[in-house]
């Protein structure tokens, strides 16, 4: 038997049970539990025309943004639904780990995640293609590619492999390129040093010479404090001031080469998904559109404001990388890229796409906001 049908075979069984489970409580007057006990693993509960479902995600509870997305998903599709549809949003550990939430979707465990595709690599170098590629494609241009250049039907394939049905689900905006502990003064400053990087931000680490790990974020700070690492990216000054990165690694630098603009993900339960009518369906993949959108504004505006208690308050004072070190980035880059096209066949295929879709935006994005932006610094304006 394949692995793809040993899958579907488990979240199939895991449906049922829950839905059995479901109609024995509702028989003898029992309620559900919200805590993530035993019971609380088995497929969804439906009970007078009302549907709860579990959304394992990878972020700290109540987290600033990051946390709030999948929260705000799960009110929207309650509210579109008058309760019909009940998510209840897990945060990391509540349920299962960060990092296990895509696992835990894929075998029915939990009917979908919120998080980030690239914490996924390990099992096919393609995912990180929908969270962020190092010198990649800003927000709008990775939104582009997937709505439009042929990334969602690509996404929906590699997937499927998993048992999963993904969506577009929030993104920060470009990120900044870290905190460390020292300066960065070349590229011979990453020659052993200990950062926290995901995905392909951490090959490249890798490639010149330093030691990139994952880490969940609820982890970074102590891991910090105690020398575990020398540095870490985590999103931008919103979330890094809650986070208090800046009391154990003073240099802030920028851009951050390895997230230009970060997708998250909203990831379902291939049959949990199939089970919804094209209504319900229709609901869900306009709250995640709604989500992706609205993520994008907030983080750029409370980014701005983040940064100006950073400096005003505590007395940071972003930097940006030396240009040998940019250069140094690009290099690394393309060889990560290359040798990640060459993992498999979806890889492969995804990377195509990716680049040709990069190459058609960028050509774009150069004469607009690029030049925009250029022309706006020349004029004086504030």
């Amino acid at each position: 038997m394949k692995r793809r049908e040993l899958i579907g075979g488990a979240a199939a069984l895991a449906v049922g049970a829950g839905t059995v489970g479901a109609l024995k409580s509702g028989q003898s007057g029992g309620s559900s539990s919200s805590s993530p006990s035993g019971s609380d693993l088995a497929s969804p509960a439906i009970s007078k025309n009302r549907r709860q479902l579990r959304l394992a995600t990878s972020w700290p509870k109540d987290f600033p943004g990051l946390g709030i997305m999948p929260v705000n998903i799960a009110k929207a599709v309650r509210e579109m639904t008058d309760g019909r549809l009940d998510i209840k949003v897990y945060a990391a550990g509540e349920l299962v780990g960060a990092l296990e939430c895509f696992g835990a979707t894929s075998s029915g465990a939990a009917d979908m995640y919120h998080a980030a595709e690239y914490y996924w690599q390990g099992k096919a170098k393609g995912f990180s293609f929908f969270t962020a590629v190092p010198m990649g494609m800003t927000a709008t241009e990775i939104m582009g590619w997937i709505d439009y250049g042929g990334g969602q039907a690509l996404w929906d394939d590699l997937s499927d492999d998993f048992n999963i049905k993904p969506f577009q689900a929030g993104n920060t905006g470009h990120q900044t390129g870290g905190w460390f502990k020292r300066p960065i003064n070349s590229a011979e400053d990453f020659r052993g040093l200990k950062i926290r990087m995901p995905g392909l931000g951490g090959d490249v680490i890798r490639a010149m010479g330093g030691a990139a790990v994952n880490i969940p974020g609820g982890e970074i700070y102590q891991s910090l404090q105690s020398g575990a690492i020398d540095a870490t990216e985590w999103v931008g000054p919103w979330n890094d001031l809650a986070f208090g990165f800046y009391r154990e690694a003073p240099y802030y630098y920028g851009p951050g080469f390895h997230e230009p603009g970060a997708s998250l993900s909203l990831g379902i339960n291939k049959q949990v998904w199939e089970s919804f009518s094209p209504s319900d369906q229709a609901i869900i993949r306009y709250a995640c559109r709604s989500a992706n959108d609205i993520s994008l504004g907030e983080y750029n505006y409370r980014n701005a404001v983040a940064l100006q208690t950073l400096k005003s308050d505590h007395g940071i004072e972003p930097q940006l990388f030396p240009d040998d070190v940019l250069k140094s980035f690009g290099r690394a880059s393309r060889e990560v890229l290359e040798e990640v096209a060459r993992s498999d066949a979806k890889t492969a295929k995804i990377y195509n796409s990716f680049s040709k879709a990069l190459k058609l935006e960028r050509s774009w994005t150069e004469i607009s906001d690029g030049a925009y932006i250029r022309a706006r610094a020349l004029s004086g304006s504030e």
